[in-house]
């Protein structure tokens, strides 16, 4: 049995995913450090910046799996790995073929930045692409490549952007037009990932909600799409581990 050990930054659970293709679904949470992207608005910055530094511990998969059981029991049947990029591990088979052996699915969300060939081991794949108001620059090209790999595999995956504002949503009509046949998420971003008080937060996220509503509904590019909120945020507003 291979023992690679990866930089896993909290495990939580059960709780429900709140954004893309598999929003409402119970799972377990693996949150995994690092990133090759620094996005302005990231809710997880913590996992990059240096600031949950403390918190890191180097897992192997069969550690990671037995403190999953410890704390969610024989309550999950799901698992989302997020990071940070949890694409930067090479060696995460290890940890998806272990949680299958259990009869356990597997969820992932990356920028699409990096393959990997475990993606197409991936139950339910989500490929973020980053706004431009994030500060970071696609690399098409990367893209593309992912796409066509996981299409040709026939995989269950979706695309995601989250939305700030008007030049966001046209970079997403962009996203969505290259790659048309792809199940598409919209999601309306959370632009204060500092604010503790739950209530003036949802109320901030409801109104960004709604402006994205209302203007995909009003858009002839943005036709076959799926408008989301960030789910967990309206539930729990920025805290940890929920």
């Amino acid at each position: 049995m291979a023992n690679s050990r990866f930089p896993v930054i909290e495990i939580f659970g059960p709780t429900i995913q709140g954004e893309g293709m598999v929003i409402g679904q119970k799972t377990m949470f693996v949150r995994t450090a690092g990133c090759d992207y620094q996005c302005s608005w990231c809710d997880s910055a913590f996992t990059w910046n240096g600031t949950g530094k403390a918190d890191i511990r180097m897992l192997t998969a069969e550690e990671i799996e037995a403190q999953l059981r410890d704390i969610g029991g024989d309550t999950y049947s799901h698992v989302t790995i997020s990071g940070g990029n949890p694409a930067l591990l090479r060696q995460l088979n290890e940890l998806i073929e272990l949680l299958h052996s259990l009869g356990i699915s597997v969820a992932l969300e990356t920028q699409g930045s990096i393959w990997q060939d475990w993606f197409l081991q991936i139950d339910e794949l989500t490929l973020s692409p980053k706004p431009p108001s994030s500060g970071m620059t696609t690399d098409w090209d990367q893209l593309d490549l992912i796409v066509v790999n996981l299409a040709g595999q026939k995989r269950n995956f979706s695309l995601k952007v989250v939305v700030f504002d008007e030049t966001d949503l046209q970079y997403a009509a962009d996203v969505h037009e290259r790659y048309k046949q792809v199940p598409f998420f919209l999601q309306a971003g959370n632009d204060d990932v500092h604010e503790q008080d739950s209530a003036l937060l949802l109320n901030r996220l409801i109104e960004r909600y709604k402006w994205l509503v209302d203007t995909v509904i009003a858009s002839s590019e943005l036709t076959n799409v799926r408008v989301l909120p960030q789910l967990h945020a309206w539930l729990w507003g920025n805290k940890r581990g929920k």
